[in-house]
């Protein structure tokens, strides 16, 4: 059974930091393009970022860029969201995402996601 289970969210003031982990079973996880979604009350569901098989490509939603950072750990089954200079409009249930063989884009269609962790971002 797949499971991605995501750990690191709370509550932090406006510029503050947390780092986000998704741990990853059940499957191959190099075999994996995978990503981070955030979903804040009344709102759709967006793309924060993503992360290729090896590493070696990274995308980013324009609101992120130059303040989070996507990062995996192919040993480790598990995939990272360093957070930096938070705002408060990143306050967001965040949740990771794999698709097999591919790198994940804002309207891809994954194949398993996990539940979320939840970050608030106070002013």
């Amino acid at each position: 059974q797949v499971q991605l289970v995501e750990s690191g969210g709370g509550l932090v003031q406006a510029g503050g930091s947390l780092r986000l982990s998704c741990a990853t079973s059940g499957l191959t996880f190099n075999n994996y393009g995978v990503g981070w979604f955030r979903q804040a009350p009344g709102k759709e569901r967006e793309f924060v970022a993503s992360i290729g098989r090896f590493g070696d490509t990274t995308f980013y939603a324009d609101s992120v860029k130059g303040r989070f950072t996507i990062s995996r750990n192919n040993s480790k089954n598990t995939v990272y969201l360093q957070m930096n200079s938070l705002k408060p409009e990143d306050t967001a249930a965040y949740s990771c995402a794999a698709k097999r063989y591919a790198m994940i884009a804002a309207s891809s269609i994954c194949d398993y996601r996990g539940q979320g962790t939840q970050v608030t971002v106070s002013s």
